[in-house]
């Protein structure tokens, strides 16, 4: 089991919503909903059912819950993904310097 996945699970788990569960992992509603699917066939068990109220947990999910904690809890902090805040640059400001005559851009055509 991927440690992603059972974050996955928890999140739908405590939001009881696709698209809120998404938005606290920072991944798209598909990515959550593949990441439960690929649980449940994992375990042979269905842990989750979505209805026009929402999503909330199968007694197999319920069970499930505890475990999945305790798995999280023992797992390493996830690395920080890329696309964090930028630092800023200890340069001077300046633009590079390209050697050489730039070429030109070729003249368009009429429409």
């Amino acid at each position: 089991m991927d440690i992603s996945a059972l974050r996955h699970f928890l999140a739908v788990a405590d939001e009881g919503d696709w698209s809120r569960a998404a938005n606290a992992e920072h991944v798209s509603r598909a990515t959550i909903q593949a990441s439960v699917a690929a649980l449940e066939a994992d375990r042979e068990e269905q842990l989750v059912v979505a209805d026009d109220e929402g999503v909330r947990l199968t007694d197999a999910g319920v069970a499930f819950r505890s475990e999945a904690r305790g798995r999280v809890a023992k797992a390493p902090a996830p690395a920080p993904k890329a696309g964090g805040k930028a630092k800023a640059s200890k340069g001077k400001g300046r633009a590079p310097i390209v050697k050489g005559q730039p070429k030109p851009y070729p003249k368009r055509q009429g429409r």
